[in-house]
């Protein structure tokens, strides 16, 4: 079993030789990503598009966003990442439809072992994540693999969430966890113009 193998299957594995390749020439294409002008929209839609594995056809990921590999990351339809998106994605990480990422989120599939003999040998582990439709992740939240966020979900800011998430609730908190279920009085909550 190749070392991608293992790591795509959750395996430890050893982050190095083809990996370390890929690795760079996606981040040598985030870093291009990262220098165009925010107001080249198209430019900026084409380019992403060329570094995630699939994506819906109106997305936007404000620049700096940070990934490993890009192949592993699937945005849905109407995705919108706000800026210093991080995405670790030694795994897949799989976004749906409708979702808003706030600022300085970072979703981290990769992790180190405990086993202090694993570490110093540089082994590592990846466990995807996957995020439902209309979900909307607050500001500074930290998503660790493994990790399911139920669809219709409010994460809210400066969670970070290691355990899975159901549908339609907020939650919050270090480590996050359900508040309460969503209500239709929420869609009051906001002063209206109409």
């Amino acid at each position: 079993m190749t070392e991608k193998e293992k790591m795509e299957r959750g395996y430890l594995y050893l982050p190095g030789g083809e990996l370390v390749e890929h690795r760079y020439k996606i981040q040598d294409a985030v870093f291009e990503y990262n220098k165009i002008p925010p107001s080249h929209y198209t430019e900026r839609l084409h380019a992403i598009k060329k570094i995630l594995g699939k994506t819906g056809e109106k997305i936007d990921v404000l620049p700096p966003f940070k990934c490993d590999y890009g192949y592993h990351i699937e945005v849905g339809e109407n995705f919108f990442a706000n800026y210093n998106f991080t995405v670790l994605d030694g795994n897949y990480i799989r976004i749906g439809d409708n979702v808003l990422i706030a600022p300085n989120v970072s979703i981290y599939a990769a992790g180190h072992p405990f086993d202090t003999e694993d570490r110093i040998n540089g082994l590592e582990y990846a466990f995807p994540v996957t995020i439902g439709d209309n979900v909307w992740i607050g500001g500074s939240v930290t998503i660790i693999g493994g990790v399911t966020i139920g669809s219709n979900s409010v994460i809210g800011a400066g969670s970070v969430v290691l355990r899975d998430i159901p549908e339609n609730v907020l939650a919050a908190g270090n480590p996050c966890k359900v508040i309460r279920k969503i209500k239709k009085e929420d869609k009051y909550k906001y002063m209206r113009s109409e």
